[in-house]
């Protein structure tokens, strides 16, 4: 008799009856709690890892690998993969699923139990590349979280509500133009890079999904700033959306008056809005940012 982690000839990825076997048998049911939607389709996993152009010298972290679906096919094109996983459970199973389904890669695969917003450091040499179905209700301040805690990442492909990819990777004077926007562009150059449908997913959530493409910069935009001074300008500018940046960025400045000078100072008009502005004229706002 064979178990769900049992793979046939040829057969490494997860079908959809293995993953609701193996959930059966852990006792796992996907909890809204922690945004959890399992990849079901192989078809879904095998063009995730080519839009990532995971390779054979890719150290990859993944966040959230639930089940293994994912885990599996990275681990087939990488040198290592590193998962992170918060869900005790999940953690306890995976190192099995792996060594079940890939035994001849089993050494080369790393499970940090753990919740990502709070990794510091992971085990191995440094990753360079981010792939991962990311949990909803967390995606992007675990995505902020890696790009700024792990400089090693070149190359990161995330899985996230396609609302979240279309503000991801908007550019300056879309409506969907924020402080995610912002902030991801900081690190890297963004862009969809492909849609998701729903019935790849165990359960079929109700929104559907989108991948986002994000390949780190040589440099962060060129300032005096620090990176904190940026991202508290873009939070300030964001806060109030609807306002001019005289009036939203007033209590970042001490006052309007002062948020008008720094403004003036940057080249930037006092009457413009958050969203029509590029993160290298943020920084430029925190670079004249008044005494305090």
């Amino acid at each position: 008799m064979t178990s769900p982690t049992d793979p046939q000839p040829q057969d490494v990825l997860l079908a959809p009856g293995d993953i609701r076997e193996l959930a059966t048998a852990l006792g796992v049911r996907p909890t809204k709690q922690r945004g959890q939607n399992f990849v079901i389709d192989a078809n879904t996993v095998r063009r995730i890892v080519r839009t990532a152009d995971v390779r054979p010298d890719d150290v990859v972290v993944e966040v959230g690998p639930g089940l293994g679906s994912l885990t599996l096919g990275l681990l087939e094109s990488a040198d290592r993969v590193v998962a992170v996983e918060i869900d005790d459970v999940l953690a306890a199973a995976l190192p099995a699923t792996v060594e079940a389904r890939l035994p001849e890669r089993a050494g080369r695969f790393s499970l940090v139990h753990a919740d990502a917003l709070r990794v510091t450091e992971l085990p191995g040499p440094p990753p360079t590349a981010l792939v991962a179905n990311l949990p909803y209700n967390v995606a992007v301040p675990v995505l902020l979280h890696m790009l700024e805690r792990f400089p090693s990442i070149e190359r990161t492909l995330v899985m996230v509500q396609a609302e979240v990819a279309d503000r991801l990777a908007a550019d300056p004077g879309s409506k969907v133009y924020g402080v995610p926007s912002v902030k991801a562009n900081w690190y890297a150059e963004v862009k969809r890079a492909g849609a998701i449908g729903r019935n790849v997913f165990w359960p079929a959530p109700n929104v559907d999904s989108g991948l986002v493409s994000l390949v780190r910069r040589a440099e962060p935009p060129a300032t005096t700033a620090t990176r904190q001074q940026v991202f508290a300008v873009v939070d300030a500018a964001f806060a109030q959306r609807r306002k001019t940046l005289r009036a939203a960025l007033a209590g970042w400045a001490g006052s309007a008056a002062a948020a008008e000078a720094a403004l003036v100072a940057a080249g930037i008009s006092p009457q413009a809005r958050g969203e029509s502005l590029t993160v290298e004229e943020f920084a430029a706002i925190a670079e004249h940012a008044p005494a305090r």
